[in-house]
């Protein structure tokens, strides 16, 4: 069982779930009450439509698994 203790993974493991949560939207499945994986990305300051947002993110995707593996 992974335990994530500091600041930075928690972060990591929030923009994960957000990247997950915003596949499904693209797929047209959305929250019942709260706001939108995209509205939560946009204020965070990732821009464009949900499609680039996605392309941002597996970026910042790989990037963590880079840091995990090395």
């Amino acid at each position: 069982m992974t335990v994530l203790t500091t600041p930075t993974q928690i972060e990591g493991a929030r923009l994960l779930t957000l990247r997950a949560m915003l596949k499904l939207e693209l797929l047209g499945m959305h929250r019942s009450k709260g706001r939108t994986a995209y509205a939560i990305l946009k204020s965070m300051g990732y821009k464009g439509s949900r499609a680039e947002v996605l392309a941002q993110m597996d970026e910042v995707r790989n990037n963590l698994t880079k840091g995990i593996t090395a």
